[in-house]
């Protein structure tokens, strides 16, 4: 579920619609047909060093995972951390990344 390729990931930023949003900023590409959402974690050395960064990205997936099934599409994402992230808690990332769906329109419908 991962975006691994370096072409995927340029594709979806060249490709991909765009928005920031707190901490992060988000690309993202719908899927063509049925599938499962794929995440890619993008950390700078902006942010700070590499427990920070390494910090940054386990708290971004683990935001995914837990909120892959309220996707209402198989979408692609690449979230990009910015350097604000190295002071926020778990919270107020998923607080950031929740307001990135809903405003991306990707979130199912309560």
């Amino acid at each position: 579920m991962r975006l691994q390729a370096s072409r995927e990931f340029a594709e979806i930023r060249a490709r991909g619609r765009r928005l920031v949003k707190g901490c992060l900023i988000a690309n993202w590409m719908v899927l063509e047909g049925p599938g499962k959402p794929r995440l890619g974690v993008i950390t700078s050395r902006k942010i700070g060093g590499s427990v920070v960064r390494s910090r940054a990205r386990r708290q971004l997936r683990e935001v995914f995972r837990v909120h892959q099934h309220e996707l209402n599409a198989s979408v692609a994402i690449v979230l990009v951390a910015r350097p604000s992230i190295a002071t926020k808690d778990h919270g107020r990332i998923e607080k950031d990344y929740l307001g990135f769906l809903a405003e991306a329109g990707l979130i199912k419908k309560q």
